[in-house]
């Protein structure tokens, strides 16, 4: 008796490790070799392709593809329809599978509906990407990125709060309370 759901449609490859609580619907398939934390949830017709580490709590979407090269820490959000990739440079008759690249999100990350993630590019912890964002470069952890290409408007908080700092440097997220601090453009919670 396995301690995960999986649906009678879902397609788990052999080698796969998948941790308890984790659900899996139909349609889904999770590919060799993959690693799957406790209490994720894999959405409708999701692709995980080999090798993909997903940590835990992990919510993915309908109709999301994780490709080779994709490492999320816990508590990352993959909104519906959003895509990693994992060639920079795809060409139908080229095989480039020796040229994969790494793109890893941070804990507590989210990444919206219809959002894009060019390969080669890492999500800072608690990032917040954009519905419909083309990410093409690095993402500071609590950054708020929007557009295509995605561009900086602001930080959040871990609760998903935009944040406003004052004059010193502070901000104080409105659902938790939380303190934080924007020192080198860089921000830590205090």
């Amino acid at each position: 008796m396995s301690d995960f759901f999986a649906h009678e449609t879902a397609v788990i490859d052999e080698g796969c490790e998948i941790g308890a609580g984790t659900k899996i619907w139909h349609f889904s398939h999770i590919m060799t070799n993959c690693i799957l934390g406790e209490k994720c949830n894999i959405g409708q017709n999701v692709v995980v392709s080999p090798k993909v580490v997903l940590g835990k709590n992990v919510k993915v979407q309908n109709n999301v593809s994780i490709y080779e090269g994709v490492t999320c820490d816990d508590d990352v959000f993959l909104g519906p329809s959003m895509v990693f990739t994992n060639v920079i440079n795809p060409r139908s008759a080229v095989n480039r599978k020796n040229e994969y690249l790494k793109t890893h999100v941070g804990t507590g990350a989210s990444i919206g509906a219809n959002a894009t993630i060019v390969c080669g590019h890492n999500i800072g912890k608690y990032a917040f990407i954009g519905a419909g964002a083309v990410v093409t470069k690095e993402v500071p952890d609590y950054a708020l990125v929007v557009g295509n290409p995605a561009r900086q408007m602001g930080w959040m908080s871990e609760f998903g709060q935009r944040l406003h700092f004052n004059e010193e440097g502070i901000a104080v997220c409105d659902e938790s309370g939380e303190k934080y601090k924007l020192e080198n453009n860089k921000v830590s919670k205090i």
